[in-house]
């Protein structure tokens, strides 16, 4: 088995390194005090990144992306994931969803989103139904030559600064029917309204939001085939746990170099603390599970690309490397005692992100019950 990269994979590593480092790094402290990510702050990202051809890497060659195999871009996203979210998060990503769309809904929306011109949100959880999709209350009924869309969704991702919303609703006309259709919806369209989200501890700068929907849309606003919205968020949620694992890995990578610089240099009772078995068997730990969970995501991604991943081995990936995460951001606290909690360091923001990790696109247990079920399925269980 071959583990070295290609000249194009290191490559893609070398020049999205080198941007979070000029152009992400630089502005962290500015949006971890203020809690905002400034428009024009995030304009200048994204004009920077297309410039360098990092914007839409996730997107295929013919709809104008950098047509990144997956295995390359879950690298890309590793390096990524060492800066602040909400930075990170203007390198623009359009929701690959959008590629079940037709040539209109393509001109309309995904080339737009592609070229940074537009941006989406993607609008699936509800007060009332978070891991439970199948549980949403939000209906899409057929009126006239539409779609009346009613109900309401919460944590919604940047929908403030979204365009349009990929919106999922229950579309059966039965009150305990499960169909579920996918909708691409603009936010100006009358009878939708964008309130202000909830403040979060994770992720400072990267807004969330609260739509309600009483509205009615077009019947070409319905994205792919009525009821099979289900299986269009298996799609996604497939590349978003990858995508959750690979920034996982990042922010510990961070981590650890600093936590492994600090051990080197820090010096008490006459000696450096990396000698210390206390320090130093943690650094061993931390470095055995970080490669653990990196080996795991890319065997996903790997596997994504020869046609063999599984619902598990994403699930795997995501569980390991959220929860590793964790461990590695603590551990790098403690070994940097009081100072890990200044805000001098990155480590309490990558301490304070880390949590959310473990939360949303799948918390653990839902990962848990997915591993679980592929081992018992076979046999009946």
């Amino acid at each position: 088995m071959d583990f070295g990269l290609t000249e194009e994979q290191r490559a893609v590593v070398a020049t999205t390194r080198t941007f979070v480092e000029r152009e992400l790094y630089p502005h962290e402290e500015e949006v971890e005090r203020t809690g905002v990510l400034r428009p024009e702050l995030a304009a200048e990202i994204a004009g920077k990144a297309i410039d360098v051809g990092l914007y839409a890497a996730n997107m295929p060659e013919e709809v104008g992306g950098a047509g990144l195999d997956t295995v390359t871009w879950v690298l890309y996203e590793k390096e990524l994931g060492k800066a602040g979210y909400a930075l990170h998060s203007a390198v623009g990503r359009p929701s690959n969803i959008m590629l079940a769309g037709t040539e209109a809904q393509r001109e309309r929306y995904l080339l737009p989103s592609v070229r940074g011109q537009r941006r989406d949100c993607l609008a699936m959880t509800e007060p009332g139904a978070g891991s439970d999709l199948r549980g949403m209350r939000t209906r899409a009924r057929r009126e006239g030559d539409g779609w009346r869309i009613t109900g309401t969704k919460h944590f919604i991702s940047h929908a403030h600064e979204a365009d349009f919303v990929i919106l999922f609703a229950r579309s059966d006309e039965t009150e305990d029917g499960k169909a579920i259709s996918s909708f691409l919806i603009d936010l100006d369209t009358p009878g939708v309204v964008v309130h202000e989200g909830y403040r979060n501890v994770s992720h400072r700068g990267y807004t969330n939001a609260i739509l309600d929907f009483d509205c009615l849309v077009p019947d070409d606003s319905l994205l792919g085939e009525e009821g099979a919205g289900f299986d269009l968020a298996g799609t996604w949620l497939g590349s978003t746990r990858l995508q959750v694992a690979a920034g996982c890995l990042g922010r510990a990578e961070r981590a650890l170099d600093l936590a492994v610089r600090h051990a080197a240099e820090r010096e008490q009772f006459g000696q450096k603390i990396g000698r210390f078995q206390g320090i130093g068997f943690k650094l061993a730990d931390m470095r055995v599970e970080l490669k653990a969970a990196e080996l795991m995501t890319l065997e996903a991604a790997w596997k994504y690309d020869q046609g063999t991943c599984t619902d598990a081995d994403i699930a795997a990936a995501k569980l390991k490397a959220s929860e590793m995460l964790a461990m590695v951001a603590d551990e790098a606290i403690q070994i940097h005692g009081g100072m890990g909690l200044m805000d001098e360091l990155p480590l309490e923001r990558i301490w304070r992100d880390a949590r959310i990790e473990r939360i949303w696109d799948g918390t653990s247990e839902i990962q848990r019950h997915i591993i679980s079920r592929s081992l018992l399925r076979p046999l009946g269980a």
